[in-house]
């Protein structure tokens, strides 16, 4: 039997999951797990990426020890984030994407590159964080002087394994900095913006290897095997894990609600742009999609108003509160606020609402709200690719919270299939497969720097 091993790490923690096929169905064991977050350095959150390596090599030891022969492992993580490098040496700090250094990049870069020609071009749905803007802001203030390489967080991390840099296609999709129809870097996007050309790498697809573990790492862990590019954007993985019935909506829900469906081409139209869409990149396809802030609302309350309480509890608590006033979960004032309770109470407030009372108001509000603005989604998503959909699938940890799925489907009218598996990690394992041939195989082989889909 063969092993394979994911690790999938998001904004507030990581986990080293081994997979496996029997009789036909990839099983799956959680054999690690740590707790991941932002630092807040000289006012700035940042990610300690010395940490995240420590616990990723933590966690290749611990599968080794209880698998000894594992054939390989990808990792996946959120996007947008990135480390700079100076040759072998990263440029530090790595800035977390809710920090709030790009309000005067946004405007000076839409200044060169107009918010409706660099959508057209990229497809990428305009974000505050997005990738472009972070590296203007870099470039303001010098961090980009003598700079070779920008690594997504995952790459870096498999860099940091192999000695090897391998930029992957999924995760480069959420930059703003994608070319959507050569599925590379876009050179002139580069040198509007006075990017260095150094910064220009190729694009590789999922299913790339990496290369091996260096003999450093290789005897750290106690053992070696192939490093491989999955769909390393966690959301991309997680859509391709999801199984079916229908070319139906998903909702991949987690710290961010992604609400979207796959496409074979991007769609870069004004109403797309407007209706704030976005072409992410699929195993194959596009996943055309609306980033909504989802279960970080909740999780903030929770932090705030009753650590101790678990998320199924807080959902029964919700359930019985009457208060559903609606607030829109996408305004920037819940990115990340000092206080999670004093911006829902002060946005209702200023629009003429009434306020929540009590912790079970909040939530019953936040999930509410949710719901409501999946509804919105769905609406634009129908008018924008001219179909319509009865139901619409969920996966990630939001899956699992059977309150907010009753909501979704009253909000949205839609029948709801929530799927409360390990999607993430599945679809990340599945790229792996398919590269041992235990899955079908491709419908095309990888070239060695792919140009498109071929």
């Amino acid at each position: 039997m063969k092993y394979y091993l994911a690790i999938d790490i998001g904004a507030s923690s990581g986990r080293h999951i081994v997979g496996w096929v029997e009789d036909g169905e990839i099983c799956t064991r959680e054999v690690y797990r740590f707790a991941n977050g932002m630092d807040t350095v000289e006012g700035h959150l940042v990610w300690n990426t010395e940490r995240l390596f420590s616990e990723v090599k933590a966690g290749i030891a611990k599968a080794f020890a209880e698998y000894p022969k594992i054939e390989s492992l990808s990792i996946d993580t959120w996007g947008v984030d990135y480390v700079l490098m100076r040759g072998e040496e990263e440029i530090l700090p790595t800035y977390a994407y809710r920090d709030s250094r790009t309000e005067e990049p946004i405007r000076l870069v839409h200044e060169i590159v107009p918010p409706a020609e660099l959508f057209s071009i990229t497809g990428t749905q305009f974000q505050s964080f997005n990738t472009v803007y972070q590296l203007y802001a870099d470039k303001l203030c010098g961090r980009l002087d003598g700079a070779t390489d920008f690594l997504m967080i995952p790459e870096y991390l498999m860099y940091k394994l192999t000695g090897v840099k391998k930029k992957e296609f999924t995760n480069a999709s959420t930059c703003a900095l994608v070319n959507v129809n050569t599925l590379q870097l876009d050179e002139g996007l580069f040198e509007r913006l006075g990017f260095p050309r150094s910064l220009i790498a190729p694009i590789y697809m999922p299913g790339e290897l990496v290369g091996r573990l260096s003999a450093e790492v290789a005897r750290e862990v106690g053992g070696d095997l192939d490093v491989v590019l999955c769909a390393t954007h966690d959301t991309a993985s997680a859509v391709e894990a999801i199984e079916m019935e229908s070319d139906a909506p998903y909702i991949s829900s987690g710290t961010w609600s992604l609400l979207g469906v796959k496409l074979d081409e991007a769609l870069t139209d004004e109403r797309s742009r407007l209706s704030g869409y976005s072409n992410e990149g699929g195993v194959g396809y596009f996943t055309y999609l609306k980033n909504i802030t989802g279960m970080w609302i909740i999780q903030s309350l929770r932090s705030e108003l009753c650590p101790e309480t678990g998320y199924g509890e807080i959902a029964e608590m919700a359930r019985k509160s009457s208060f559903n006033e609606l607030f829109d979960v996408n305004d920037p004032a819940f990115m990340a606020p000092e206080s999670m309770k004093a911006a829902i109470s002060e946005y209702l407030a200023a629009h003429g609402k009434a306020t929540p009372k009590c912790a079970a108001d909040y939530f019953n509000s936040a999930y509410h709200s949710l719901a409501s603005c999946y509804e919105d989604a769905i609406r634009d998503l129908e008018e924008n690719v001219k179909k319509e959909y009865s139901e619409i699938y969920i996966v990630g940890g939001g899956a699992k919270n059977g309150y907010l799925n009753d909501l979704t489907a009253r909000y949205t009218g839609r029948r709801v299939v929530a799927m409360p598996i390990e999607a993430t990690a599945i679809g990340n394992l599945m790229v792996q497969m398919k590269c041992c041939g235990e899955l079908d195989e491709r419908a095309d082989e990888t070239d060695e720097v792919a140009p498109g889909w071929s």
